[in-house]
């Protein structure tokens, strides 16, 4: 049978995010914005400075008020990253994507000195308020909350550190997705999306495979210099503030935020590459073998092993089968599963 392409993007069902707001010109969104900014500037009002001297309990209802703002930033950001997510090539989406995060980080700022605050506490007293039952809800969140306490810059920096996100670091994020969504590869005849060309790397004839990734290569290499120019000063703004917040080594924060030690992940990284030669090479020479190839090209990677059955399953048949395998471990997933896919089974 011959082997089927992969739907077009186009073709593919796309979210819906109406469980968040209707569009991005639901009146809520304005609403939202208003209702958090007011509440973020009552919060800073009321708990800038003041932390210190509370008892377990108001701190408790400090950190639900938090919450709650948070809660709405989180929902207003969601949505328009899931928005941007499904088409950064559209300049109106585009537009509104940067609005939310300017008003997210300008919002927020108001909120920067309550997690510095609630750090500042040595362990003894932090644990005599953690006495309380209410603050002991949120012992978890402040015991993680609480591993970046030594690499915690003064207020003023944090709070530039903040606010330059959206002209730093995160500008140069949202340049890279974007050139690399509005990028279109030439590939038998057609102009093709990056993700589609991608896709070509698992077509069951090699020479498709090969045009795939002979013309990624060349398409990447034709954006070099933007490409690395985006990446080195990624590259040197990490530098820079792992500097100024004493991180010992590049991967340091990223293992703090996983809450995992520096060794532990050496010892993990260790692990896999002695195992190189036993797994992944070895994996490698077997599939080589059942493709009838003397050596794997990197275009080869992806390749589906040889098969009789060779169907393309539809969008339907995979959403059923999906939805089969999570409830016959767990009804309860199988309903959450049935929520996500609602706009197409309804």
């Amino acid at each position: 049978m011959k082997n089927a392409s992969p739907a077009p993007t186009s073709a593919l069902p796309t979210w819906d995010l109406s469980d968040l707001y209707a569009s991005p010109e639901d009146p809520a969104v304005a609403s939202d914005f208003a209702r958090a900014q007011a509440m973020a500037r009552t919060f800073a009002a009321t708990h800038t400075g003041a932390l210190a001297g509370l008892p377990g309990a108001a701190i408790a209802a400090a950190i639900a008020d938090y919450e709650r703002i948070q809660e709405t930033l989180g929902r207003l950001s969601s949505y328009a990253q899931l928005l941007f997510a499904g088409d950064s090539t559209d300049p109106t989406i585009g537009q509104f994507y940067q609005s939310v995060r300017e008003q997210v980080t300008t919002i927020s700022s108001d909120l920067i000195f309550f997690t510095l605050e609630l750090n500042r506490p040595s362990e003894s007293v932090l644990d005599a308020k953690l006495a309380d039952p209410a603050l002991a809800h949120y012992h978890p969140w402040l015991r993680d909350l609480r591993v970046f306490r030594p690499h915690q810059m003064s207020d003023e920096l944090e709070k530039l550190s903040h606010e330059r996100d959206l002209t730093a670091n995160g500008a140069w994020v949202r340049l890279f997705d974007e050139t690399v969504a509005a990028m279109r590869i030439r590939l038998d005849g057609q102009e093709l999306t990056v993700s589609d060309t991608l896709n070509k790397l698992s077509d069951r004839d090699r020479s498709v495979r090969e045009a795939a990734g002979k013309a990624i290569g060349s398409a990447f290499g034709e954006n070099i210099r933007l490409l690395s120019l985006i990446t080195n000063t990624l590259a040197k703004d990490k530098e820079i503030e792992d500097t100024w917040r004493h991180y010992p080594r590049p991967a340091s924060s990223r293992n703090r935020a996983n809450m995992v030690e520096d060794e532990v992940v050496d010892a993990l990284a260790t692990a896999v590459q002695e195992s190189y030669p036993r797994l992944s090479h070895r994996y490698y020479l077997m599939k080589a073998r059942w493709l009838g190839l003397p050596k794997l090209q990197h275009w080869d990677r992806n390749a589906p092993l040889p098969t009789d059955d060779d169907r393309l399953i539809e969008w339907t048949d995979a959403r059923e089968q999906v939805l089969t395998a999570y409830g016959s471990f767990s009804p309860e997933l199988a309903a959450v599963g049935k929520r996500f896919f609602r706009p197409a089974l309804d």
